[in-house]
């Protein structure tokens, strides 16, 4: 095995095999170029992958390993993470199908954990059929911020909009329940840190959008604004964080003042993912940010309707591979910057 600091090593889970996750994978890796920028290792099963291959009419050629210390620099290591055969049937929910996807995520996750891959990128997993006694998140987010150090962040990142969010996968009638001075908070401060250390921005500028329509209209429509969310952003102005708000979500994008700002803060997942995905659908990444890893991912789902058939665009895929190399390297940097100097001895 080549040594790491060579080429950054990139694990990828497999997701749901009966939808589009082992196409994109594949149809990224056809330029040979993109083994210049990492060494790409996919948690699966070659034969499984060389089948899907055939059937998408990829010409990715896969190296098969049976250990992540037969990794070669300059292929597209496939890990056989199992030997038996897996039935597929694209576009089908399977929970058989559910299990391998998890069973490549966590062994991915661990191999993260003990620093045998330098950075993760996820295929698309159904959040239905991946439920089992051992495996009970509602996504990928959950289970890494179990696994890993740090407070995990839903992070949705494109050229021209970053967008984080304060609650992600809760039920709309329990979003206000979840809300309050210290989650606001804890999320924002994640948000300004990933800007600093993960996108070099020096200085960032926050924009939080109001829970309520309009901010609430002074109390007529709701009342979390005025009785903590505005104190709340003085607060973190007062910590030198540079935000503002919070804005009335619904003329908040229309308007393009998301331009403004280097990120905005949501504080509901369609808040945040309906304009972020009307904006930059299909080209767009979610990254989590907050952990001591790095994984990203795209930011679409299995797309069961055209799975299997060659179609799948992969262009969200591949900015999910570019954005976890870009902020491994900031990443790095940053720390090497910011690491305390040798002690002075004094005499």
């Amino acid at each position: 095995m080549f040594k790491k600091d060579e080429n950054i090593i990139l694990g990828i889970s497999i997701g749901d095999m009966n939808g589009v996750g082992p196409e994109v994978i594949l149809k990224t890796f056809e330029d040979p170029r993109m083994m210049e920028l990492c060494t790409p290792v996919v948690f699966g099963n070659a034969k499984l992958l060389s089948f899907i291959k055939k059937a998408v009419n990829s010409n990715t050629t896969i190296h098969a390993i049976d250990s992540l210390d037969q990794i070669q620099k300059g292929k597209f290591n496939v890990f056989n993470l199992w030997r038996e055969g897996v039935n597929l049937e694209f576009g089908t929910l399977d929970d058989a199908v559910g299990k391998y996807a998890i069973k490549s995520f966590t062994a991915a996750t661990q191999a993260l954990k003990n620093d045998e891959i330098d950075a993760l990128v996820t295929a698309p997993i159904n959040k239905y059929n991946i439920q089992s006694d051992d495996f009970k998140f509602p996504g990928h987010t959950d289970y890494l911020n179990q696994e890993l150090q740090g407070d995990a962040l839903m992070f949705m990142i494109s050229e021209d909009i970053k967008v984080g969010l304060i609650t992600d996968h809760v039920p709309l009638q329990q979003v206000s329940q979840h809300i309050n001075p210290e989650i606001i908070k804890q999320k924002v401060r994640t948000i300004n840190q990933s800007l600093i250390q993960d996108f070099n921005v020096i200085k960032p500028k926050i924009a939080l959008l109001g829970l309520n329509p309009h901010s609430g209209d002074n109390g007529i429509i709701g009342t979390e604004e005025q009785n903590f969310i505005n104190n709340t952003v003085k607060e973190l102005f007062d910590e030198n964080i540079i935000i503002y708000g919070p804005y009335s979500a619904d003329a908040f994008f229309g308007s393009e003042q998301h331009k403004d700002f280097d990120a905005v803060v949501a504080c509901y997942h369609d808040q945040g993912l309906i304009p972020f995905k009307t904006l930059t659908f299909g080209t767009g990444v979610n990254y989590t940010a907050g952990l001591n890893k790095i994984r990203t991912s795209p930011d679409h789902g299995t797309a069961y309707d055209i799975a299997g058939k060659g179609m799948a665009d992969h262009t969200s895929f591949k900015n999910a591979v570019y954005a976890a190399l870009d902020i491994y390297k900031n990443k790095n940097e940053y720390l090497q910057s910011t690491a305390n100097p040798l002690k002075v001895s004094t005499f």
